[in-house]
């Protein structure tokens, strides 16, 4: 359970980190869709891991490339948190593929299905 604290700076650092990807997110990751689904912050503040969803592209290739721009990457949270943060934590990125999962489990949900009417139709 994050402390409230946590929470605060976890908010804090996604809603910033949305708006440096809607400004300069192309140049980061190419044309894949890249949305954030979960922030967390360590309880020592050092450091935040994002966790992303990504679609329409190569998901490991997108977040090699989030990796290999980290710092630039915290430069921008830096030069937008510099007046509600002392320290910039270090960034984290992680593939979030539970909409994968979604979609996987709705696909057997429907195959189910279909097996089940063609059983009773039979």
């Amino acid at each position: 359970m994050d402390s409230r604290r946590q929470q605060k700076v976890a908010s804090l650092i996604k809603e910033e980190f949305t708006d440096i990807l809607l400004k300069s997110g192309r140049s980061i990751y190419g044309k894949a869709f890249v949305t954030v689904t979960n922030v967390k912050v360590t309880p020592d503040l050092s450091t935040v891991r994002f966790h992303l969803s990504v679609f329409n592209g190569d998901k490991d290739e997108v977040i090699q490339q989030f990796q290999d721009k980290k710092q630039e990457i915290k430069r921008m949270l830096g030069d937008k948190l510099r007046f509600s943060l002392r320290r910039v934590p270090e960034v984290e990125f992680f593939l979030d593929d539970t909409l994968d999962d979604v979609f996987r489990m709705e696909e057997l949900f429907k195959k189910i299905k279909t097996d089940d009417d063609n059983i009773k139709g039979s």
